[in-house]
């Protein structure tokens, strides 16, 4: 009778955890893939296609995220998973990613960053901290913490700004950006290089992007 009773809850939550979950995805279009502060197009204006999909459920979630690239390393998907959730003005979210290259055999775990970020209100800020990056030091190999990317971000109305700072041996680069939604749609960024210490691909000139989405299942 007590494993009936056993069975019977963890049944109920795995049922209310269904009840809970849900798929959401997107398909969009931009001018040029915008990372980070750089244009990753050979040439300003060299448009991306990027889509993804979702699963969430009591604050876990985790999907896949694909672009078709950049010059140097082509064809790119992400996976990911991880944990988010608020009490009162208070939000938390950590996340694992991977990201791959197929064009360069670069493979799923290659390649990853732990993500995390706390909020306030409208405004956050965020640490991607690498856990695997092939090539960050002079061996050739890689070493936690050989990268971090931080900054600050916050939403107000229609707008987003954004500010981070790229540390790693090769860049360090500041950028700010500025993000208007004209509705779910359609957004305008403007990217613009705020300092660069050292670096490799420096943008000399602020980066304008705009970009065409289309989700689903919201």
């Amino acid at each position: 009778m007590k494993s009936i009773k056993v069975l019977s809850a963890l049944s109920l939550l795995a049922i209310a955890g269904a009840a809970n979950a849900e798929v959401t995805g997107s398909m969009g279009i931009a001018t040029s893939y915008l990372w980070r502060g750089y244009d990753l197009g050979e040439t300003n204006g060299v448009p991306a296609i990027s889509g993804d999909l979702k699963y969430s459920a009591s604050g876990f979630y985790g999907g896949i995220w694909g672009s078709s690239g950049d010059h140097l390393n082509g064809t790119e998907y992400d996976l990911y998973a991880g944990w988010g959730g608020s009490a009162g003005p208070v939000s938390l979210d950590v996340s694992y990613w991977t990201y791959s290259y197929p064009t360069i055999k670069l493979r799923p775990g290659n390649l990853s960053e732990l993500v995390m970020s706390v909020g306030v209100g409208p405004v956050s800020a965020f640490l991607l901290y690498n856990i695997n990056a092939p090539g960050l030091n002079a061996e050739g190999d890689a070493k936690n913490g050989d990268y971090q990317y931080y900054g600050v971000k916050g939403k107000f109305g229609a707008f987003t700004a954004l500010l981070g700072h790229h540390n790693d041996q090769a860049s360090k680069l500041t950028h700010a950006d500025l993000t208007y939604a004209y509705n779910d749609n359609l957004t305008f960024t403007v990217s613009v290089p705020v300092d660069v210490a050292t670096g490799f691909e420096k943008p000399a000139d602020p980066t304008y992007v705009a970009a065409y989405s289309v989700p689903f299942g919201k």
